[in-house]
């Protein structure tokens, strides 16, 4: 590319990654305006850089590129030194939005070394975010009170697992944390922003003894899970302040930081670090001004703020969820 335009980064929006689950529904559609063609699209993949399913640019001149062709040209104006000094080139997370028409499998993630030795691969610590929820919606994360290998074992074999595991409620606005290891699953009538490290390694080890119509389960890793599971019960709600134009902090980790902004109104937003910033809008809608140009976002958008770019005017009601390394 031309000089000039390596100097022209501006916030970027890609191309939604639309995958069908058997567990899918329609609300991507109906709730957050996704292009779906199906009745069982369970995912939106946001900001990909998982091997064949790389993000491309939607929006302005750099339309058509895709994310990993942006972190060569811009390097550290896109990533932030931050992210390079960690990471190398690589994109360090990934950005999804859920819809659960029926229960997800309970599975669960492995953390960084046994991803990296079994599979090349970060590991998964991940949060969500509850945008949605259906009357009796719930969750499941975790145990009910601290198991071993053996007793796990034993209520798997006995199709009596979910017995021990935390079924929680839920509603729109909580948030769960899960580090890696956490037994999990997203319950029927529940839409989620996920984010989460770059990972696509998931065991799963209970399906709910679903069948396709071909009458075969999926895939269970029984015997991988043994030992990237914590046995010890884990608390996974967030609580946290919810103070209108105010980036309020959400969930703080190694591999990613979420602060929650409701928007009233005018922000100035400025760049806390040398890293990129990702905004998830998951109500209302809003208007984003930068360099002379105005950005419309409403619930279900995900822009990307590149590192280079460090002032943006904001206005309009809504909640935004601001990310960062």
């Amino acid at each position: 590319m031309e000089n000039d335009e390596i100097m022209n980064l501006y916030p970027l929006v890609f191309e939604p990654i639309l995958k069908e689950r058997i567990w899918g529904g329609t609300k991507l559609k109906s709730y957050l305006n996704k292009p779906i063609s199906s009745e069982i699209t369970g995912e939106s993949w946001e900001i990909s850089t998982v091997p064949n399913d790389v993000s491309v640019v939607s929006n302005g001149a750099l339309k058509g590129k895709n994310i990993n062709e942006l972190i060569e040209i811009f390097s550290k104006d896109f990533l932030g030194e931050t992210v390079i000094n960690r990471f190398g080139n690589e994109f360090p997370l990934l950005f999804k939005f859920i819809d659960a028409k029926e229960d997800l499998s309970i599975q669960l993630h492995p953390n960084d070394a046994l991803a990296k030795k079994r599979h090349n691969s970060f590991g998964k610590t991940e949060m969500w975010y509850v945008m949605q929820a259906d009357t009796n919606s719930r969750l499941v994360v975790g145990f009910k009170q601290d198991s071993s290998k053996e007793e796990y074992l034993s209520h798997l074999t006995n199709k009596t697992l979910v017995s021990i595991l935390n079924e929680i409620p839920v509603k729109k606005g909580d948030v769960f944390f899960l580090e890696t290891g956490t037994i999990h699953a997203i319950g029927a009538g529940v839409v989620i922003a996920e984010i989460q490290q770059t990972s696509d390694v998931t065991y799963r080890i209970y399906d709910w003894d679903r069948v396709d119509k071909e009458g075969n389960g999926r895939e269970l890793h029984t015997d991988l899970a043994l030992d990237a599971i914590n046995y010890k019960q884990t608390a996974s709600k967030i609580d946290f302040e919810k103070i209108d134009n105010v980036s309020n902090t959400v969930v703080e980790c190694d591999y990613f930081k979420t602060n929650l902004l409701p928007l009233d109104g005018i922000y100035n937003w400025y760049k806390k670090q040398d890293a990129f910033t990702v905004l998830m809008c998951t109500e209302g809608q809003l208007e984003l001004f930068f360099d002379e140009e105005c950005f419309r976002l409403k619930a279900g958008n995900t822009i990307l703020i590149p590192a280079v770019i460090d002032h943006l005017f904001l206005k309009g009601n809504a909640t935004l969820l601001e990310i960062s390394i």
